[in-house]
């Protein structure tokens, strides 16, 4: 039996998390998992620098929450709408 952990607004900007389905066939598995899709939040804004810099990757990354474990950690993003379009409402 999976003890689902309570969903949570982002620890970053507060923003509500949104559900999101991973793409099949990857890593993520197909559980929902629970994402900031904030292009304001700070997490995401300061990515961009962070990885260029210390990659020179021209990527960024979301907050991700999977309500199945209580994992938290980032989504990696190459665009602003990356993955935007795997949001289920």
């Amino acid at each position: 039996m999976t003890n689902k952990k309570e969903i949570q607004d982002c620890p970053h900007c507060k923003s509500e998390l949104l559900p999101w389905m991973p793409p099949t066939a990857t890593s993520w598995g197909e559980n929902l998992q629970f994402v900031c899709f904030n292009d304001e939040c700070s997490y995401y804004v300061r990515g961009w620098k962070h990885m260029w810099d210390q990659y020179n990757v021209k990527s960024s990354y979301r907050h991700r929450f999977d309500p199945l474990t209580g994992e938290t950690g980032p989504l990696p993003v190459w665009s602003e709408s990356a993955l935007k379009d795997r949001i289920t409402l």
